[in-house]
Order: C-alpha cells, then structure tokens, then sequence
C-alpha cells in the first residue's frame, strides 16, 4: 500500500487566531491567539467549557466567519483574504459537517438530503443517485431512504448527516457535539463510523464536552478562555492514501435548486394552494375583463355587420362644417392615394344625400331620412326581396316600404314610384330634384338606395353640378385588415399637408364604439389589477414569513456550500411556482364561468358575451409570473444575506 508523504508544512494550521464580538459597545476576547496545526488522518476533540471559542474557531476553520485577525492556512494558503464565492467553492470541496442536531431538511428523503450535497459535484445524475445509495447502505440506512427525516430515530438522523457529509468526499469533517443528542449505543456506532472517516483520510475536528468523545480520536485539544491550555496526541495519525478525488465540486445548478423548490412547494402543499388560489383572483378578475371587452365588442361588429359589409368602408373629406357635403371635392391625389394603400381591391364614388327626401306613391308617402347611392357596404343578403338597384331604380328598406304599404311592404317591389330628392342648388339654395323611378327590390336596413348613375343623372337633368361627396373602398382580404387600411387613409395628407380624409358611416361608428369599448375595459381592468397589487403584498409577507421559518435551512445550504445565488434563486423559484399556478387556475376558472356567461348569452342574443383568447390566457400568465418574481425579489435578497453562523445557532 502506498501512503501520502508527510509534508513539512501541515495540511490545515491556525496562526495566532484572535476573534472579538462587539456587543453594546463592549469587546469580548473569545479567541486570544490560537496556534495549532493538523494533518489529514486526524481524529481531533476540541474539547473546553460552554462559551469558550469551540464553536467560532470551527466557523473560521469552515470558511464561515472571517471578521478575525491571525491567519487559517490550508496547504499554505490564506483563507483570510477569499472572497465570498471562494469561501463557497472552499466549503463544498473541502468541508463537510456533523451536527448536534443533525440539521436535516425536513421536506427532503432521507435520499434526498444526502443528494443536497451531490448536486453540487461534476456527477452525472445517475452517478449521484449510486454514490447516495452507496452512503446509506454505508451507514447502514439502504432501507430508509425513501422515508422523510421526522420518521427516524436520532442515531438514524446522524447516519443521515454523516452520509451527506461524506457525499462530496470533503477533507474536513467539523463535528460539532456529534452524539450530544444521542444514547450510549448510537454514541459509539457514529463514533465509530467518524474514526473510520479518519481512517479514510480525513481530518475529524469533533468539538465536544465528552470525555468519552476524546479518549475515542487520535489527539485532544483543549481550550480554556480563548487559549490553547493542553495539546495531547492518543496515538499516531492514520496514514493518508494518495488517491485522486473521483470527481469536482461546481456551483449547484438552476435545474437543482428548481428540483429543491418543487420539493418545498409540494411539502408545504395545502398552505401554497391557499396562496396560489389567493394570487389566483386577482388574475381571473383581470382575464375576465379582458374576455368580456372582447365578447361586447365582437358583439356590436356582429350586430352592425350583420347590416352592412365589414369589407367595404366610407370616406369623405373634412369640411367646415360636418353638413356642407356639397363642399366635399376629393382630388385625383386623394383617390389616387388610396387605391395604391395595400389591400385597397377596388374605389367607387358614393354619393350621401344630406338632406334626404321622399317617396310618393299615389297619394301616400314616405319621408327618407337616409339616401345614399348603392354601394358594397350594403350586403345584398340584406335584400329580402328583388335585387340591387339598376338604372332609374331604387332600393327601398323595408321601413320605407311600409309606410307606403303597410299591410304587404314586399309587394312594393316592382311598382313605379316618385322619387324627390333634397339637394342643394345653384348660389347655395335648397332645391329638389326629381324623378319616377321602378322599385328594384325591398331590403332590411336603416335606409333606401338608388344607383350612383341615376342620382347624377337626375342632377345633371336640372342642370346642376353633381360630384361624389363619399368614395366606397373595398378592402381584400379579412377583417383584420380593415383597420389598417383605414389607418393609412387617415394618414393621407393633401397638398396643403393636412390630413383631410375620414372614415365616416357604419365603419366610423363601429370604430368610435370599440374605442368606448375599450376605454371601459381598460378602466374595468384597471381596477381589477388593484387586486393584483394586494396578491403581490400577501405573496411578499408570504415569502418574509417563509424566511424567517427556513432560517436554519438556509444556514445548513451555505454551510454545504451553497452560494448566496442559489439562495436567492430557491425562494424566487418557489415564487415562479406560485405565480404559474396562480396564473392556470385563473385561466381555468376564467374559462369555466366564460363556459356559464355564454350559455345565458347564447339563449337571450344569440352570442358569446365573453370571449378569452389564447392571447389573453398567455399575457396572463406572464403578468402572473412576472409580479410573483418582482414580489419575490426583496425576500429573496433578505434570504441571501442571513448569516450562516448565526442561522446555523438559531432553534
């Protein structure tokens, strides 16, 4: 068998050691120079009365405390000066810890707590779960595994811990009151499972009050007021094999401390729910006004589409005076313009008569509050009877119909009727133009309709000046592009560089009611998010709480090794978690009360008042998430910063 030379300089030495703690403005000496050396192969017992320096020269030793004067060398070199990260990285491959209390995480396995230690190591998975169930077969527990900490006895809990603490093959083993909470069997199984450690060739510091604990190392230490007093060797050290570690230790990753937020997320399943569902209201409050400003405006274009076609809309040109129609003089550029808009198919000129006009037919008539020349915003499924208007022809609505005939308003269709039409003259004077015109069919609608070319016509036969005052654009394509189009025809500038086209008839008004639509919803939302500030408060305490309960947790990770990130990143997980879930049953029970709403709705309109999108359930989630991870931030920084000694000393 090969064995390690023995090097002239000591594996681990302490270099005057001198530590003070400043309370209420007083200095108490706990370490007054502290000089000693060790070697690999040690069983060491740092033995002395309560509040003597045992416990804070193991801190200096772990990497855990470094506000103390002197030096701690390890194979030469200086602990003192290590930045954080490099006291991590010295803790996860270098020491390893038995505890009084044994200091296990009560939501893990058995298996699961000695995989603590493992994933932070070059391992692969598969690896790690071998080497796991090699230790607690080692330590005689290959049957517990699967068992959570608080169904095992107190020797168990410390085979747990010393299985853990072997997993990343550490050179220092910090021991401190190792069989304090134990009986007389299990005190001398763990001691001795920790002298074969020291076999192995691992330095064993115990700190300890037992006297049986001492005679059982290799070597005693005393300590008595912060000085070394006594300094006995039992026997020799254990010889060191030179034998490469078998793997590295690396920073835990993303994927490990998400696994160990899971864990904690579902071990503390019912009070997370509650939160969750809590998070989960203020969300489904903002989803469902989003479905509803959806339905109720997918509603209105229903009810106006229903009429007119949403392909085909109407411009005119900004006057004055909104009435002066006649004022309306659309240039080659304006029409130009518009044709090369993209998705622009077809510009026809539309002629709107403002002042309206009469039917006649014998001695009954019909007053006609809205005339305009036919044009594809009328869709011919409207016309219930005949067809569209030709020459010298007119399409009357049904409303019109019946104030002519009453009793039988389709029976009009065909009949030869006078037609008056109220216009304005010559130097600006209301005039009337006229004509007997042939009744092409009845429609539904709110107005009648006569052919572009018989109205001008009709003008040009009293000699007046006849020119468009609407143009009809017909837009290819879906639905989806009428806005566009129509925000490019505002955009339109004339010579002047004014923006002097408008949208006007059932386009206009259906664009002015869904911004009110969405204006409303948009206040609706508003206040529904309040409730979401309220979610993220409570998620906040939640998380403050959460802290404060895993004090010694968080003290047992640093201890092993883990980085003031992966801290940070375990409850900020954790908050991920509840802000998913928050977020899907927010999307389930949105969907649910969507199902119920249009079901009523379906019976009394015939459509669905609430529409949630995918696009809404996603956004959703994401705001969810994203007010989980901003609530999450302060806590999780708060977590980051505890104190591993004074975590570690918490009850």
């Amino acid at each position: 068998m090969h064995y390690k030379r023995r090097k002239s300089m000591a594996y681990l030495q302490l270099v005057d050691i001198k530590k003070t703690y400043h309370v209420d403005n007083q200095d108490f000496k706990v370490l007054k120079g502290i000089n000693l050396s060790f070697e690999r192969g040690e069983f060491v017992s740092i033995l002395g009365e309560s509040g003597g320096g045992k416990t804070t020269l193991m801190n200096i030793i772990a990497g855990l405390d470094s506000d103390y004067s002197g030096d701690a060398l390890i194979e030469g070199k200086s602990l003192k000066h290590d930045t954080t990260k490099q006291l991590d990285e010295y803790r996860r491959s270098t020491i390893g810890f038995i505890f009084q209390s044994f200091n296990l995480i009560s939501h893990l396995t058995v298996r699961e707590n000695v995989l603590v230690s493992l994933e932070m190591t070059t391992l692969s998975h598969k690896q790690q779960l071998e080497r796991a169930d090699e230790l607690l077969d080692k330590v005689g527990l290959a049957d517990h595994k699967n068992k959570c900490p608080n169904q095992l006895s107190g020797g168990q809990k410390q085979r747990v811990s010393i299985a853990r603490t072997l997993a990343s093959d550490p050179d220092i083993i910090i021991a401190d009151e190792p069989t304090g909470a134990l009986d007389v069997q299990n005190t001398d199984e763990i001691l001795k499972l920790m002298n074969d450690i020291a076999k192995d060739g691992k330095l064993v510091l115990a700190v300890t009050h037992s006297q049986i604990v001492a005679d059982y190392g290799t070597r005693i230490v005393h300590l008595a007021n912060g000085l070394i007093d006594d300094d006995k060797v039992l026997k020799p050290a254990f010889p060191v094999k030179d034998e490469p570690r078998p793997f590295k230790a690396k920073v835990a990753s993303a994927k490990s401390i998400a696994v160990m937020a899971w864990h904690h997320f579902t071990y503390n399943l019912k009070r997370n729910l509650l939160i969750t569902f809590g998070a989960s209201i203020g969300i489904f409050s903002v989803i469902i006004m989003l479905g509803l400003g959806n339905g109720v405006k997918g509603y209105i274009n229903h009810e106006i589409y229903s009429q007119i076609n949403p392909n085909t809309i109407q411009v005119t040109e900004k006057t004055a005076n909104d009435d002066q129609a006649s004022k309306v003089n659309f240039s080659k550029h304006d029409i130009n313009s518009i044709k090369k808009i993209k998705d622009v198919k077809k510009v026809t000129n539309g002629y709107y008569a403002m002042g309206g006009g009469q039917l006649k037919d014998g001695n009954k008539s019909a007053s006609l509050s809205f005339l305009q020349t036919f044009n594809n915003t009328i869709k011919k499924n409207t016309i219930k009877t005949g067809t569209v208007p030709g020459k010298d022809e007119i399409l009357i609505s049904k409303s019109d119909a019946e104030k002519l005939n009453k009793k039988h308003p389709y029976a009009m269709k065909g009949k030869n009727i006078s037609l008056y039409v109220n216009v304005v003259g010559k130097n600006s004077q209301p005039q009337i133009v006229s004509r007997q015109v042939k009744v092409s069919g009845v429609a539904d609608g709110q107005g009648s309709s006569i052919s572009y070319d018989t109205l001008k016509s009709m003008f040009e036969a009293d000699h007046l000046t006849f020119k468009p005052n609407f143009l009809a654009v017909d837009i290819a394509g879906g639905v989806q592009n009428v806005e566009p189009v129509q925000d490019s025809i505002k955009s339109i500038k004339n010579s002047q560089g004014k923006h002097n086209l408008m949208i006007t008839g059932a386009g206009s008004i259906v664009s002015t009611l869904n911004t009110y639509v969405n204006l409303a919803v948009s206040v609706l939302t508003t206040i529904a998010a309040i409730s979401l500030i309220v979610s993220a408060i409570m998620i906040i305490v939640v998380l403050y709480i959460s802290v404060s309960e895993r004090t010694k947790e968080i003290g047992i990770l640093r201890a092993l090794g883990f980085t003031k990130r992966n801290i940070r990143d375990l409850f900020i997980f954790e908050s991920f978690f509840i802000g998913l879930f928050a977020a899907i049953l927010a999307d389930v029970i949105g969907y649910l009360i969507e199902f119920g709403i249009n079901h009523v709705s379906e019976s009394a309109v015939h459509y669905s008042l609430v529409q949630i999108t995918a696009g809404n359930a996603i956004f959703e989630i994401v705001v969810s998430v994203v007010i989980c991870l901003l609530a999450a931030l302060a806590p999780a920084r708060k977590a980051a910063k505890v104190d591993p000694v004074v975590s570690l000393s918490a009850e």
